[in-house]
């Protein structure tokens, strides 16, 4: 077996550009808060610029808007919706750009409104060293073990290529958009003889893997950090995570057309990555803007990519420059509208079921302005007494009918996600 650092030379010297991004990153930790904000704007007027001389969406987008060469006011400039993506995908492209220099990537799956892109290898590598300087707040350090449970079909690929890149960034990929008990023994297994030191995947495919951790009472071996992406994590899952693997639960906040928005540390703070990225918070709903600095083959420019949130002023105790933000509790097509024009959180769903412990999946989608749908996976139905209860709160707290059903599974969606309340 080759040694963690003969891999990590190996690798690096595979992947000289994502080090060279990564040696930035690790740079631009030691710098001032002042010091981040002045990078931001110098990104920021060179993306802007960029992208109305090489994009002819832009190029008319910001005509008639000034844009000096330096200090260009973020807020003068117009928002950047998905439908805008959607219908001017192509006019947003770097022109410039040969036929060979790009890639078109999906997003969106779980919405049910897919969108797409275009990114190119550059994009990846910011991407990737953006990510490894994420595990380094763990205490990772390269070529030390990584394992994935990744939902998303697409993204796993097969073959001997990609065995031999895994065995050198000595990363294992789990395809985990669908598993039963057998597949989580299986995963176990591979944890205490593999040894990872870092976990990563969606928060619903952990928190299970947790729950079969916790209930086989199994020992595992020290694991430095568990990375949790592409979905809302809950307290109730962050809880069963740290306690099965005995470590801090990270929360990433990211998306596929502009990754690496912000990670949190091990003092439980979200950290936007300034130097990577602008994000605003707008007052119509803590609606979030998220600008790309560092892409150039489609900028996404104030773009309102469906998230909530807002800033928070203030330093962290950990010491890190980066500004501080708060996610929203879900997407707005998360929300459940009650008949009485109230608009319901997921989490109010979620402690419903509170004490029914033998729930193995579930979910709750509105059906109609007055009916909610809840799907149930457990080994036996609920007793009367117990479904009459949850219909009764339904009922009496929302005004709405409660209907119970129980499938097999729950299926996912394109994207791999789980989603646990889905509004209309």
């Amino acid at each position: 077996m080759l040694p963690a650092t003969f891999k990590r030379r190996l690798h690096r010297r595979r992947k000289p550009l994502r080090y060279r991004y990564l040696a930035e990153l690790l740079r631009n930790e030691s710098l001032s808060a002042e010091q981040l904000h002045r990078l931001r704007q110098r990104m920021f007027d060179d993306i802007v610029h960029f992208a109305s001389e090489h994009g002819d969406f832009y190029r008319d987008r910001f005509a008639g808007i000034p844009l000096p060469a330096n200090g260009i006011d973020i807020t003068t400039l117009p928002v950047l919706e998905k439908a805008d993506v959607r219908r001017y995908r192509d006019a947003m492209r770097n022109r410039e750009l040969p036929p060979d220099g790009y890639r078109l990537g999906h997003t969106g799956g779980s919405t049910g409104k897919p969108l797409s892109f275009y990114y190119d290898d550059d994009k990846i590598e910011r991407m990737r060293a953006g990510m490894m300087r994420g595990y380094r707040w763990c205490g990772w350090r390269p070529g030390e073990k990584i394992l994935n449970f990744w939902g998303a079909r697409q993204d796993i690929k097969a073959g001997l290529g990609v065995r031999v890149k895994a065995f050198i960034a000595a990363e294992k990929t789990l395809g985990a958009w669908e598993f039963s008990e057998r597949e989580l023994a299986a995963w176990t297994r591979l944890i205490r003889a593999w040894r990872p030191v870092v976990l990563q995947g969606y928060a619903s495919i952990l928190a299970e893997v947790a729950r079969h951790v916790r209930r086989r009472r199994l020992v595992l071996p020290p694991i430095k950090g568990v990375y949790s992406t592409a979905e809302v994590l809950y307290d109730w899952q962050r809880e069963l995570i740290e306690s099965a693997f005995g470590c801090h639960v990270f929360n990433q906040y990211g998306s596929r057309e502009v990754p690496n928005i912000a990670l949190e540390c091990r003092h439980g703070n979200l950290h936007v990555f300034s130097d990577t990225v602008w994000l605003e918070s707008r007052g119509d709903g803590d609606r979030l803007l998220v600008t790309s600095l560092t892409d150039r083959v489609m900028p996404f420019i104030r773009y309102a990519n469906g998230d909530s949130g807002r800033l928070k002023a203030g330093a962290c105790a950990c010491g890190s420059p980066f500004p501080l933000m708060e996610m929203g509790m879900c997407r707005a097509n998360d929300i459940i509208h009650a008949p009485s024009g109230r608009r319901i959180y997921p989490s109010w769903f979620i402690h419903l079921l509170d004490g029914l412990n033998d729930i193995r999946q579930f979910q709750f989608q509105q059906t109609a302005i007055d009916r909610i749908l809840l799907r149930l996976v457990q080994p036996r139905p609920l007793g009367a007494d117990e479904e009459h209860a949850l219909r009764r709160r339904c009922a009496e707290e929302l005004g709405m009918r409660l209907e119970i059903s129980y499938p097999d599974a729950i299926t996912r969606s394109v994207s791999g996600k789980h989603r646990f309340v889905i509004g209309l």
